[in-house]
């Protein structure tokens, strides 16, 4: 390399140059550029989505993975690493190095609550990879599921610090929330939300535009300065909810799975004693209590369980697919061996599928599960665009072979996950295991540690907190080493446990399951509940000599649990932990501070971003109207007014053929419509939709507030409908448009995006229960109805 021509000097240091009266006799010297050590490797993190412990091909699972077992078998399978049990906490500490309870990140943002352990805010003094790695010279790439902001910054009003490009990322492209659609996702590109390229008829899919992207993303920087390393995190929605795939990919696996949960265990549980993921002496956690016996159920529900899991299979099959594609392009630009690849999952399987699974599961967060009739008359639709299906929770407890219980709970089955790390060019070993003690908060020190960088003490002026973690790079080259983080806490939903020196303390709640315990989760914990916890239903483990926690040694050991229980009571003050809240629909439920003061009256207005469900007008279970500015021409017009949701569930107002019209999906089941008796006239109108309950609804049975829905023209009344249900919690994707339903139709009625062709000035939404009153309509309304 030719030697440089000018000086350089570091900012902040003393100019090394000359300075003349003119520049004929001054001598020109430069801040030197921030670059990285020569050298450096790429570091990639790969975030699959509630993935269990038996679900990829190198953990023993009956489904094909073979780009991850090929980076398993050129590098280092982990057998011991713990996350926290659920997403926005493990992503967390997946990216900072500090526990999840310490990055306000208790449970995921939607529950935030008011307390520092809580509030759904990473503090800025818990720096992220990403602004650490920006320091030394490194791009930085986020794409894919984010989930790492409370849900009320999510809008175009921000605040943006805590978006990607506010927390050292250069660039973005993926959802801000928890999940989305494969077929219709949320999309947001650096700072701003865009459409999909194509539609799933065009065959668009999430998964391939995420990898498509990240190829992109490296490649612009990389012809540029071809030796700048980058660090990306690249989480894919795969395998969350909705399990969305093409059709050929499920159909991979038909009659693989029509044997049952019990045997997809009993297979996978002895394929990880050959392949050495667990000991050859371990024992299988016994069956779930939760769990229906495979034998039990109906031949037909039998057929829907086992389609379920072969969709989920494709899910993943087809994930790993485009992974390699990425792998292929890192291959053929010459990075692939000097890139330090940890690939791990946020959290074991999960059980929001229910008992039965669902075809929606916007059903589930209802408290509204469909009948097995439902799901048997859509089985051939399960994972296309027009479902947001999730399977039973037989294939959770499968998925999460050998241990036991799932996701949102602190047994192995919830916080030990797959762990896979490839570095050809730094790490000798090949296809080795690897049984230290790790958790997730471990990864970042690790980084720091093979890239010879200390943590930094400031970022952006910002003092930083200490690492949590530790690194476990001593264990890249060495199986015998010893592991060097002891000690660690888990608790999510008031659910405890702690690992310490081979030891595992648990304290399940609401129960051991939810059929024992008689309760189901998100119970609220009261302090004679936990007085009561805390006495008697610690559970205590020899972990290292029994990896499924099958044999509870508390009352033989009671010395040893104490020690343990004071331990974790320890850990909780260190980290934010109280108060223990073991409650979920409260938490969800709970308003929080909003950027604006609380108002009943919301001004839409057309060509806007869409407005997300956690700052938008809440309309469900109280009266509300919905009033459109709009002007006509003469030749007429059509499309949407206002719509939020999607065919999961939602609700739209609109005009087609010349009505108005409102349709209310109830969450896929019934769709409640209703028509002007005329036809909307050419010129300025002001168009109104107005909902006023007539009973109140029923939340634990899935039934939003019955209630009469009204349509007028400059404040006449043309139509009117009973709707004898509407949707009592949520709508899952829930965003608000104006002028257009973005996505997946609400209705059957119209072709999304169903844009307005005429003039839309403004739409308002009020929640004060201000409805017009026209006697004379009201007393035609009424004896109509005789």
């Amino acid at each position: 390399m030719a030697q440089s021509s000018w000086r350089e000097y570091r900012p902040g240091q003393r100019f090394p140059g000359v300075i003349g009266r003119t520049a004929e006799e001054s001598t020109p010297a430069w801040p030197q550029p921030v670059r990285a050590v020569p050298g450096a490797p790429n570091v990639l993190f790969i975030v699959f989505d509630d993935v269990g412990f038996g679900q990829f091909g190198c953990y023993g699972s009956p489904i094909e993975t073979p780009h991850l077992d090929a980076l398993a078998a050129g590098g280092l399978l982990y057998r011991n690493m713990h996350t926290t049990a659920l997403c926005s906490p493990s992503r967390s500490c997946i990216i900072t190095g500090r526990n999840h309870h310490a990055n306000g990140m208790a449970a995921i943002t939607e529950l935030a609550t008011g307390y520092p352990g809580y509030d759904g805010q990473i503090p800025f003094e818990n720096g992220f990879l990403s602004e650490m790695l920006l320091q030394h010279g490194y791009n930085t790439y986020m794409v894919g599921k984010w989930h790492l902001m409370p849900s009320e910054q999510e809008s175009a009003a921000g605040p943006y610090d805590r978006w990607p490009l506010g927390r050292g990322f250069e660039r973005f492209y993926g959802f801000l929330g928890g999940d989305t659609s494969q077929w219709y996702p949320e999309l947001v590109y650096d700072n701003h939300q865009v459409e999909p390229p194509a539609s799933p008829e065009e065959g668009y899919h999430l998964t391939e535009d995420l990898v498509d992207r990240a190829v992109s993303f490296i490649a612009d920087a990389k012809q540029v300065a071809p030796d700048k390393p980058f660090f990306m995190n690249l989480c894919p929605g795969a395998a969350h909810a909705p399990h969305h795939v093409p059709k050929e990919w499920a159909d991979r696996y038909r009659g693989r799975f029509d044997d049952g949960w019990e045997a997809y265990r009993e297979r996978t549980f002895a394929r990880q004693k050959q392949l050495g993921v667990v000991p050859a002496d371990a024992q299988l956690s016994p069956h779930d209590p939760d769990v229906p016996p495979w034998e039990s159920l109906t031949a037909d529900a039998r057929r829907v369980a086992a389609r379920m899991m072969e969709v989920y299979a494709g899910f993943l099959s087809h994930t790993d697919h485009h992974l390699g594609r990425l792998m292929d392009f890192l291959k053929e630009t010459g990075e692939f061996d000097n890139t330090l690849i940890m690939v791990v999952s946020d959290n074991g399987a999960s059980a929001e599928g229910g008992a039965t699974g669902t075809t929606n599961e916007l059903q589930f967060f209802n408290n509204a599960p469909e009948t097995l009739e439902e799901s048997l008359a859509r089985i051939d639709e399960i994972g296309g665009p027009t479902t947001f299906n999730h399977y039973p929770w037989g294939w959770t407890s499968a998925g999460n072979t050998p241990f036991r219980r799932w996701k949102r709970e602190t047994y192995r089955g919830g916080v030990s996950d797959p762990f896979l790390v490839h570095w050809p060019s730094g790490i000798k070993a090949r296809g080795e295991v690897r049984g230290q003690f790790a958790h997730i908060i471990d990864m970042v020190p690790t980084v720091l540690d093979v890239l010879g960088i200390e943590a930094p003490a400031t970022i952006r002026g910002v003092t930083q907190s200490p690492l949590h973690g530790v690194s476990f790079a001593h264990t890249f080259d060495d199986d015998g080493a010893a592991s060097r983080h002891l000690t660690q806490y888990y608790e999510m939903f008031g659910h405890r446990a702690i690992d310490h020196d081979g030891w595992r303390a648990v304290c399940p709640w609401p129960g051991p399951s939810f059929t024992e315990a008689g309760r189901p989760f998100g119970t609220p914990i009261t302090m004679a509940d936990l007085d009561d916890l805390d006495a008697h239903h610690w559970e205590l483990y020899r972990i290292d000599e029994d990896v499924a926690e099958t044999r509870n040694l508390a009352q033989e050991n009671r010395a040893k649990l104490i020690e343990m229980i004071s331990l974790w009571y320890m850990e909780a003050g260190k980290y934010n932990v109280m108060p223990i809240d073991g409650s979920a629909f409260e938490r969800m439920m709970q308003e929080r501070p909003q950027i604006t003061r609380t108002r009943t009256s919301y001004t839409l207005r057309p060509h806007t971003q869409v407005v997300p469900a956690a700052v938008a007008p809440r309309v469900l279970n109280r009266p509300h109207s919905v009033t459109a500015d709009v002007e006509i021409p003469p030749a007429g017009a059509e499309g949407v007014l206002l719509s939020q949701g999607t065919n999961a569930g939602g609700w739209s107002f609109y005009i087609k053929d010349g009505h108005l019209h409102y349709a209310h999906n109830y969450v896929q089941r019934t769709l409640h419509h209703v028509a002007s008796g005329e036809s909307v006239p050419a010129g300025r109108h002001t168009l109104r939709f107005e909902f006023e309950p007539t009973g109140a609804p029923d939340i634990a049975h899935g039934k939003g507030a019955p209630g009469r829905a009204q349509l007028y023209i400059d404040g006449r009344l043309v139509g009117h409908t009973e709707m004898p249900v509407t949707t009592p919690i949520a709508f899952n994707p829930g965003g608000m448009a104006c002028g257009a339903n973005p996505g997946s139709a609400v209705t059957p009625d119209y072709r999304a995006p169903f844009r307005f062709t005429g003039t839309l000035h403004s739409v308002t939404v009020d929640l004060s229960g201000d409805l017009i009153v026209d006697a004379e309509s009201e007393i035609r309304m009424y004896m109509a109805r005789q």
